[in-house]
């Protein structure tokens, strides 16, 4: 599938901020404060602070639990940052500079969400400074219809529409619009050669089949296909949610209706055949808020590209080259990091890389710490990472050839050990060049998509990337030389220098190229748990973070 900007557009969901304040400084003489929130946040790819809302004015305490909540589409690829600035209210004037200000605090939407509730103290300016208060922000991912259902249809005595007298029947399942128009939302498999079909049962979200409004017209109608590509229609008959969950009965027994045969035999005509609801069931589903709240952890490792193509580090023309300005290995280090670290509970982030020569013997390796520890990999936050790789450019030699298979397989032995849902694993690749083990890293993302595992791939430079487009296998199953397909799809690739415009600023290039690249990772992540029948933990009952020990092999190499 080719790069779409602007596909990761859609929230992965939309949560409820809630506010509270404690031990608020007192700005008036004889009596408490009025205190009120203003709600800030910076729109995407922009740096300004946009207003999203106030708090109510609770009169006369230093400790208000506001009731006022605040909506925010929830976006996994974005940072999302968030400034709360408190006010003591003095007069109805809705000018701020008619108040007096309390103090400020920020964070990031994911740092609430991904620890339940936050405490943060109240500063008069950004960065710090001394406590005037405190404020605590929790966050509740908004109910919606998250379930899904499963449904198997058969069908009897439908219309022979084949010379031969059969038909190549398959249902297509659409929903009413409010326009009067009805989308397609689900097609079930051709079954060749049959007038009496029975096909597969097959699972689809409330919200996609009807809104999750159980009265929504659903029309399902019944095709001949053809080979052409001009499938005849046999019938159709229209039903809703709350009809079919009834279940198997007379109720769901559909006769197929073929208008234009109906209009021609009039009263002689007596239906297309007929449709039994053989299976309803009605199934909870999960978001990804659900997991993450249950404490679901995250880990992100850095693969690094250390290969000559990258041109000489001391080049200005080299990928590698360290100077004021951001390269494009800092650009995607930052713009993944900066996201996932809110996730991460221990910031300690696993960093390899791979095609030098590395000290002190000048070996190639394919997967050695970049940090040049022979016994952890693990740098501290996302500055420790950035500290560890330009320390590790001056003292490596550019080499090669790009061998992908190898760091694949390491993070792919610590996702094996957690298939419970407790944990969950994503390596980010940069990369400036074509593969060289193409079968292996094919092979070895077979085998990693049976995992709790995601890879992200960013391609830096100006190099040919086909290959990488064919990992990235949108809809269609990734495939090893043995013929073994790939479970789910686990690769997103985005080169980098769709990003970089001249004139563009770094911070702005980081925002839009993590949204791009992160976009799949909830949807990834849901793939894995489903298909394993993996429930989140209730939120009083979190997963205690682990701390992962070096790879034993690697450190025997």
């Amino acid at each position: 599938m080719s790069f779409a900007p602007g596909t990761a557009a859609l929230p992965t969901s939309e949560v409820e901020v809630s506010i509270s304040c404690r031990s608020l400084r007192g700005m008036d003489v004889f009596s408490k404060s009025d205190p009120m929130v203003v709600v800030y946040r910076q729109l995407f790819g922009d740096k300004k602070w946009a207003e999203i809302g106030r708090t109510e004015t609770i009169e006369n305490t230093h400790d208000p639990d506001f009731a006022k909540k605040f909506l925010i589409p929830y976006h996994f690829e974005e940072m999302q940052p968030l400034l709360f600035r408190v006010f003591d209210v003095d007069s109805s004037s809705v000018k701020l500079e008619d108040h007096d200000f309390i103090g400020m605090a920020s964070c990031s939407l994911a740092q609430i969400i991904s620890s339940g509730k936050v405490k943060l103290n109240l500063t008069k300016k950004e960065g710090g400074g001394k406590a005037h208060g405190q404020m605590i922000l929790s966050a509740e991912e908004l109910s919606q219809v998250k379930d899904h259902v499963v449904l198997q249809f058969q069908g009897k005595k439908l219309d022979k529409k084949n010379f031969f007298g059969k038909s190549d029947p398959f249902l297509v399942f659409m929903k009413a619009m409010e326009s009067g128009d009805f989308n397609v939302v689900h097609k079930t498999e051709v079954l060749k050669g049959t007038v009496n079909p029975l096909w597969k049962s097959f699972s689809i979200p409330v919200r996609l089949l009807c809104n999750g409004d159980p009265e929504r017209t659903i029309k399902i109608v019944c095709y001949d296909w053809n080979s052409s590509g001009n499938n005849v229609v046999i019938g159709e008959f229209e039903t809703t949610l709350n009809e079919m969950s009834e279940g198997p009965g007379l109720k769901t027994t559909y006769q197929l209706i073929n208008k234009k045969k109906q209009e021609k035999k009039k009263s002689s005509y007596k239906g297309s055949g007929t449709i039994f609801l053989l299976h309803y069931e009605k199934q909870k589903a999960f978001s990804f808020l659900d997991y993450i709240r249950g404490g679901t952890n995250i880990h992100c490792s850095f693969a690094i590209d250390f290969t000559g193509s990258n041109g000489s580090p001391t080049s200005p023309d080299s990928l590698h080259y360290i100077s004021t300005m951001p390269n494009s290995y800092e650009i995607a280090i930052q713009s993944v990091g900066n996201i996932i670290k809110d996730y991460d509970s221990d910031q300690q982030f696993p960093v390899l890389g791979f095609g030098a020569r590395v000290p002190p013997d000048g070996h190639i390796s394919h997967e050695f710490f970049v940090n040049l520890s022979t016994d952890n990999p693990y740098c501290t936050g996302i500055e420790g990472v950035l500290s560890a790789y330009r320390n590790c450019i001056r003292q490596v030699q550019l080499h090669g050839p790009t061998n992908f298979s190898p760091v694949i397989q390491h993070v792919a032995k610590f996702a094996s050990v957690f298939k419970d849902g407790t944990n969950y694993f994503i390596l980010l690749i940069i990369t400036d060049g074509v593969i060289t083990d193409m079968v292996k890293t094919v092979k070895a993302i077979v085998s990693a998509s049976t995992l709790p595992m995601s890879i992200i791939i960013i391609g830096v430079g100006s190099a040919d990337f086909d290959a990488m487009e064919v990992l990235d296998s949108d809809g269609v199953p990734l495939t090893a030389s043995d013929g073994t397909k790939a479970a789910r799809d686990i690769v997103q690739f985005v080169p980098l220098r769709n990003f970089m415009k001249s004139g563009t600023n770094p911070h702005s290039t980081m925002e839009r190229l993590a949204k791009e690249v992160l976009a799949e990772v909830p949807t990834q992540f849901l793939s894995f748990m489903r298909s394993n029948h993996v429930i989140p933990r209730p939120v009083n009952e979190n997963i205690q973070p682990v701390e992962l020990p070096p790879d034993p092999e690697l450190l025997c190499a």
